[in-house]
């Protein structure tokens, strides 16, 4: 595995996070409980209802995963193309703005959010990213902006004083080399939010599947906890003949350590596998993603019903990786999740 020499900056980075460690979790133990754009299986995703939701009924962080606008203001999206996500396809006024990229070496087509000021974005309103998997979820179609992560910051804090707890905000950097390639760095805008609000390692953890993004972000020395996030096939984009199985052994959890202090593996890589017991004797924490209810995303012994999107034992199967001994789960129903944690 190659993920680059080791220097002085990285040890000093690496010192940091350790000092960091991880963002405070639950008072009524157990794991971490992580709202997966808000609480997504309930709500359309990153939205404030979305979000609120999912404190209300127990998460613990919320993640916001961030892109950027053309004049360089980060936006939560899953992605920067927000045809799926947003009413853009039906705003006449937009139609011209359709066009065709390559991001992280895939051709895409549709509305990006790089070609478009804030002010344009908050004349769109938000809709359901899976109606045929969620059609309840439609109801809420047009009635929320998108956000921007300042104040997905503002409402962590709000939602923290009125529930009386932390709530830690949870972003991700989304193709950050892209994003440095076109003039729109993800990471100094990212650094200067958690500065401005004076954001702690009770407050903040931030996550990418890029090793460089995460290293850059280590160099700011903010303080708070950084997660690497490891797909199931290939592996990140900005490292080239490096892969998510390499980065999964004893060695390559030894080298995430050196800047990292969680791995957010998918969930299917724990299944037969020591990777929990390896992470922790590397002295990194584990948060599995992403956990749904739908049978279509469980388990076969867990399904429950005939058809795809029936709900099944989710329950099931977060005591399974409960017992595991997981420090965190990302989920999209964070209520379950919190149920389940209480046995």
């Amino acid at each position: 595995m190659q993920l680059g020499r080791r220097s002085l900056l990285l040890a000093a980075a690496a010192g940091t996070a350790t000092a960091a460690t991880a963002a405070a979790a639950p008072r009524t133990g157990g794991p971490v409980v992580i709202g997966h754009r808000g609480a997504a299986g309930w709500r359309p995703e990153h939205t404030a209802a979305s979000y609120t939701y999912a404190v209300q009924t127990g998460a613990d962080w919320i993640e916001p995963d961030l892109v950027p606008t053309k004049d360089h203001v980060l936006v939560v999206r899953h992605e920067n193309e927000i045809s799926q996500t947003t009413d853009v396809a039906r705003r006449p006024e937009f139609g011209d703005r359709r066009t065709t990229k390559t991001v992280d070496g895939r051709s895409v087509t549709g509305w990006f959010t790089e070609d478009f000021t804030l002010a344009e974005l908050k004349t769109l309103r938000a809709v359901e990213r899976l109606p045929a998997v969620r059609n309840r979820n439609t109801v809420f179609d047009g009635r929320e902006q998108i956000m921007t992560f300042q104040e997905v910051v503002d409402l962590a804090r709000r939602l923290s004083r009125t529930h009386g707890r932390t709530i830690a905000v949870f972003p991700e950097t989304k193709h950050p080399t892209y994003f440095r390639s076109i003039g729109l760095p993800l990471e100094p805008k990212l650094a200067s939010v958690i500065r401005r609000n004076r954001l702690g390692r009770r407050e903040c953890v931030v996550q990418s599947f890029e090793p460089t993004s995460l290293r850059r972000i280590a160099a700011e020395r903010l303080g708070v906890p950084l997660w690497q996030a490891l797909g199931t096939t290939g592996g990140p984009y900005d490292l080239p003949g490096t892969t998510y199985k390499e980065m999964m052994t004893p060695a390559g959890l030894a080298e995430i350590a050196e800047y990292a202090d969680w791995i957010g593996p998918d969930k299917s890589s724990l299944v037969g596998t020591s990777l929990v017991a390896d992470a922790h004797a590397a002295g990194l924490r584990i948060g599995p993603y992403t956990f749904r209810a739908e049978n279509q995303f469980l388990p076969e012994r867990f399904r429950r019903g005939s058809g795809a999107n029936d709900f099944g034992d989710a329950f099931a199967e977060y005591a399974l990786y409960y017992d595991m001994g997981v420090d965190a789960v990302v989920t999209d129903f964070p209520d379950l999740a919190v149920m389940a944690r209480r046995g």
